[in-house]
């Protein structure tokens, strides 16, 4: 492989929660990273997020990329067949985002449902890799709201598609090229109700993945952390 992987996993309940829903999947030898964030104000969020980790966990490596994605796929997949059902039988509703980066080679992928984020920071500047599946996205997209005015929005919250609410989950995708000292980072949504893009910028060229880690969830601790917050940092390096 041309690249090797350095990857650090922090998550914290928050200053508010009493129960952490967030899960995370660090596998870097497997070229495997997952954050999954249980829907607050359903039933056993916690457990969703952690069913789907779990899965993940199990998934078999393989060298192409295109068949990893595919057991990845299908691990998830099985996943929200299960919380359905058992939803069904319960009559209640138990699902989590997802957001899952693989790497293989000059390549990776990112699959994702929901407001979980994947962001690379490269040569000093920050993107965001993912687009929200939330309510207030889908008013930006369809010229309803401006971008600015989107935070603080009363929708901000409703997310979209998630594992576990739907028979029919569609989880996207999208595909990219590594490069040397890139650096990606996986989070749920407790950190960009409290972090700005412009300070993860700053932030993700500091230090190594640990220390990356730590200083972005401290900073979310600082300022209130009201929800769950889960941050996976995986570092790029050319072999």
């Amino acid at each position: 492989m041309p690249f090797s992987w350095n990857s650090a996993v922090i998550t914290d309940v928050g200053k508010v929660r009493k129960l952490n829903e967030d899960s995370a999947l660090d596998r870097a030898s497997a070229g495997l990273w997952v954050v999954a964030d249980g829907m607050g104000g359903h039933s056993a969020g916690d457990l969703a997020s952690q069913l789907i980790v779990n899965a993940l966990g199990k998934v078999e490596p393989c060298a192409a990329l295109a068949e990893f994605v595919e057991r990845v796929e299908d691990a998830v997949m099985a996943v929200n067949e299960r919380l359905f059902e058992v939803a069904n039988a319960h009559n209640q509703t138990s699902g989590s985002t997802v957001i899952v980066l693989l790497a293989r080679g000059r390549h990776a992928v990112a699959l994702w449902a929901g407001d979980s984020r994947l962001y690379r920071w490269r040569h000093g500047k920050l993107d965001r890799l993912t687009t929200d599946h939330t309510q207030v996205e889908l008013y930006i997209e369809r010229g309803l709201l401006d971008r600015a005015d989107a935070d603080g929005h009363p929708s901000g919250n409703m997310v979209t598609r998630a594992v576990g609410v739907s028979d029919d989950l569609n989880l996207e995708l999208d595909m990219f090229e590594l490069a040397d000292r890139d650096r990606f980072l996986l989070c749920s949504d407790g950190l960009d109700k409290h972090v700005k893009d412009a300070e993860i910028e700053q932030i993700m060229g500091a230090g190594d993945a640990p220390a990356v880690a730590r200083e972005l969830v401290d900073l979310t601790l600082a300022r209130g952390a009201v929800d769950n917050v889960t941050v996976c940092v995986v570092e790029v390096r050319a072999t």
